[in-house]
């Protein structure tokens, strides 16, 4: 009893660390820190905060081994911390400011109220949809876009080489914002071409990365909105990270819309989380489960099981062929499916 007391405490009171994790990005304290060990009084003062505060901020970080301190009050980054700049390879920063931000910080503490209702809380509590208030707020924009490119960087490997791409001519990457999954299958492929199409404001970043990938040479972007159609003449589409944020009435505009603009021997490749179906796999799902009430609170969509999905895409005109689990440490799978 004793040991389950713990875990539901440690379970109940883990939102403490990751506001300690969302503030230091925030301060962008870990780009400080990246210049080298800092006094606590200059690091207050390059950050703009009150120094006996940020004191207790980076004990607290210490203990959660983000930070170091020396004995003269010098402060230096730990491997934690480091993974908290924005200029290093695996960094969650922008992810922590995105997830641990205020305005899904709210919609989380009225989970209840999605629950009770069926309806995003985020809307309730913002009295705009998440992806509206994106394109009304141009520093939270730039958050979501590069929280996603930091997701993506992370499942590429498992991604590319989970994707038979052999024989496919030109490759479209709906909803793929900066183009870092993309740029990452292109490299992979070098006789591919690729179609990057995403709203304004989500590819406004992609010429610099599709440039330092050298594949810039290989990718027309094109901006517009996947629920009213999406281009044509591309053999394969791309969805990562899409379907899961829309309810079925609009997952499936958006693969109608594939349908519609791809050839009958087109292949459409979703990239998301695959729910278990048996309850002996959710222990090992949690990071599935949290990311579906996160969507439940903030956009309204959902993960999906296998038979959800082979039903959807079913809806949507497509037959699921096959799903090819990404190996850890991401939580993706492939789902592979042809025009029905």
């Amino acid at each position: 009893m004793n040991t389950e007391r713990s875990r539901l405490i440690d379970l109940l009171f883990g939102f403490f660390p990751a506001q300690v994790i969302q503030t230091m990005a925030r301060l962008a304290i870990p780009d400080h820190l990246a210049l080298g060990p800092m006094p606590i009084a200059e690091l207050a003062t390059a950050t703009g905060t009150h120094q006996p505060s940020l004191y207790r901020l980076l004990r607290a970080a210490e203990g959660l081994d983000l930070i170091e301190q020396d004995p003269d009050g010098t402060v230096r980054l730990a491997a934690g911390g480091e993974l908290l700049r924005s200029d290093t390879e695996g960094s969650i920063r922008n992810l922590a400011m995105l997830f641990c931000g205020s305005d899904v910080w709210r919609s989380w503490g009225q989970l209840e109220f999605s629950v009770r209702t069926g309806t995003p809380a985020y809307s309730e509590l913002l009295g705009k949809s998440a992806f509206d208030r994106l394109s009304d707020t141009e520093d939270e924009q730039a958050i979501f876009t590069e929280a996603m490119a930091e997701g993506a960087r992370a499942a590429a490997p498992g991604v590319v080489a989970s994707c038979d791409l052999s024989g496919t001519r030109r490759l479209a990457d709906l909803g793929g914002g900066n183009g870092t999954l993309l740029a990452a299958l292109l490299r992979a492929n070098p006789s591919l071409e690729g179609l990057l199409f995403d709203t304004p404001a989500g590819v406004a970043d992609a010429p610099p990365v599709l440039a330092d990938a050298e594949v810039a040479d290989r990718v027309e972007i094109v901006s517009g909105d996947f629920f009213e159609k999406v281009p044509a003449a591309c053999d394969a589409y791309l969805l990562k990270s899409v379907i899961h944020d829309w309810d079925d009435e609009r997952s499936l505009a958006i693969l109608w819309n594939c349908r519609a603009a791809m050839p009958p021997d087109g292949t459409l490749l979703v990239v998301e989380p695959v729910l278990p179906t048996g309850k002996e796999g959710l222990a090992d799902a949690k990071t599935m489960l949290m990311s579906d009430l996160n969507m439940l609170v903030c956009t309204g969509g959902r993960e999906r099981t296998e038979e959800e999905f082979r039903a959807l895409l079913a809806g949507g005109g497509f037959r699921l062929e096959s799903v090819t689990r990404i190996p850890p440490p991401t939580a993706f799978s492939v789902l592979r499916a042809v025009p029905a």
